[in-house]
């Protein structure tokens, strides 16, 4: 079967296409300054053949997460997840076929060049049965193929070149086809660029650019000069995939937009003078109160990105009764035995709630329970009160049912961290540590847990205070309760454990 993506209007208003097969086969290359339109020319590619192919796009600025909300694309923000999970989560894009855009935006460079070595390398490295078709898409190739050594680390660039190499000339056998595009043709790596038998030259001005870019399309320098007059949009085409002759091309529009966009004139603002003078200088000493932002969101651990990449198809319910009816008083006594179960394995501390939940609907039919009492949010409000030591939904204790009407003040999963504080305030037990409230947050970023903090202190739920010997303690204005002095940095080693 012959597919052919329309890349927009070629001469004579013919529609401009690509065959499709051809492409996975011979790869394409993709040159032009910024500004000359070779992200919208690659948002085209992919939209066009999103229904026929599997996509992985190697995305350093985050430009192409959008496709995830028209063609159902999972975004991996690669800024969440170790090297080890990484390299998990693209073994199994490559099992399940599921297309993906690797969002590398907030590294620095050096990372985003091991990030993507380790992504392709576990891409490259599939077994023989999941060597499925796929575009793999890079955007600003020459960082990851720089044609000399730069200013990161040589293990970085060695590694990442090493990865652009064996996806251009080996790829092809294992169903991985190359889209590289670049801003400078003099910057990427030769090796890298040679194995495209495709190319989509957009304008450029530098000599040693223009010289390169006649050369991949068998131009002399005269006809090379055309290439400083493309306007933004218009790309020349060579390749099998696409012509056989150079051919003047403009791309078309496009469904999804770009995070970014390039800057728009617009009207100054009305102030100036003593007006603007106000606007700078008035009351500079005073002390700006800083609004209480919501916290970032929490990444999605590997764990629940594969289960999304997994695909898991659950079982229909039993139409038939299983198990014989209990009562609100039993079920909620099992309930409560399940949830100590899954708090005291030590690896469900760090899994996310959509796995632990499955786990949890298990140990319920395991325990006579016909069918798990609580949904999946239900289930995330219990499973982070289970992880600061707090198992009954309700309290007849006043003090206690204050503290948890002020945790539910607080987003979803900061109620565990609340939780934890109060009970260490409530018995004057040591301030948790920062690796307490992780495990309890379910994360190992220790600095991250320290944000959360700030975060509850500008609600002004909580005030931390540090003592000259570095302890610190934490009150709960509201309540009246402090804890005590702890060391912020002890390895779980507080009383507050034994709460769990």
């Amino acid at each position: 079967m012959t597919v052919s993506v329309d890349m927009g209007l070629g001469p004579a208003g013919k529609p401009a296409l690509v065959d499709l097969e051809e492409l996975l086969a011979t790869r394409l290359l993709v040159q032009g300054n910024s500004g000359s339109g070779k992200s919208h020319l690659l948002r085209r590619l992919l939209e066009g053949s999103a229904p026929w192919v599997q996509q992985i796009v190697i995305d350093p600025e985050g430009d192409f997460v959008t496709l995830a909300d028209r063609f159902g694309h999972v975004a991996v923000e690669a800024a969440d997840y170790s090297e080890g999970e990484i390299a998990r989560i693209a073994a199994r894009i490559r099992a399940h076929r599921v297309s993906v855009v690797l969002n590398l935006e907030g590294l620095d460079i050096d990372a985003q060049m091991k990030c993507a070595a380790t992504f392709l390398a576990a891409l490259f490295d599939a077994p023989r049965d999941q060597w499925y078709p796929a575009l793999v898409v890079v955007d600003e190739a020459q960082l990851f193929a720089p044609a000399v050594a730069g200013e990161v680390s040589e293990e970085a660039r060695k590694a990442s070149l090493a990865a652009m190499t064996n996806l251009m000339c080996r790829g092809r056998k294992r169903g991985l086809a190359g889209v590289i595009a670049t801003q400078r043709l003099a910057k990427l790596a030769k090796n890298v660029a040679a194995e495209a038998s495709n190319f989509l030259m957009g304008r450029t001005f530098l000599d040693i650019d223009m010289a390169r870019a006649a050369d991949l399309l068998g131009m002399d320098r005269r006809q090379a000069e055309q290439i400083r007059d493309l306007e933004r949009g218009h790309f020349l085409a060579l390749g099998p995939a696409l012509s056989r002759r150079p051919l003047a091309i403009r791309i078309g529009a496009v469904e999804t937009g770009a995070r970014s966009t390039s800057p728009k004139l617009m009207a100054m603002p009305g102030a100036g003078g003593a007006e603007a003078q106000a606007l700078l200088f008035e009351d500079i000493g005073a002390t700006v109160p800083v609004d209480a932002a919501p916290p970032p969101p929490p990444p999605v651990p590997a764990d629940e990105l594969i289960l999304r990449i997994n695909r898991p198809v659950f079982d229909e319910p039993s139409p038939e009764p299983v198990f014989p009816l209990i009562e609100a008083d039993e079920r909620e006594a099992k309930t409560v035995a399940v949830l100590r179960d899954i708090v005291a394995d030590a690896e469900a501390a760090y899994r996310a709630p959509a796995v632990l939940f499955q786990d949890f609907g298990v140990r319920c039919r395991m325990r006579g329970l016909p069918e798990a009492p609580l949904d999946l949010a239900a289930f995330k409000r219990r499973l982070s009160m289970a992880r600061a030591g707090v198992f009954e939904e309700g309290s007849d204790d006043e003090g206690w049912a204050a503290a948890l009407a002020i945790a539910d003040e607080l987003p979803e999963d900061l109620l565990g961290v609340f939780l934890l504080i109060a009970r260490a305030a409530r018995g004057g037990l040591p301030c948790p540590s920062d690796e307490e409230v992780a495990r309890v947050y379910g994360t190992h970023s220790t600095g991250r847990t320290r944000r959360l903090l700030g975060y509850m202190e500008a609600r002004q739920l909580i005030v931390p205070r540090t003592d000259l010997r570095g302890r610190r303690a934490v009150s709960i204005p509201r309540l009246g309760w402090t804890t005590a002095a702890g060391e912020p940095r002890a390895a779980a080693a507080t009383e507050t454990a034994s709460l769990l």
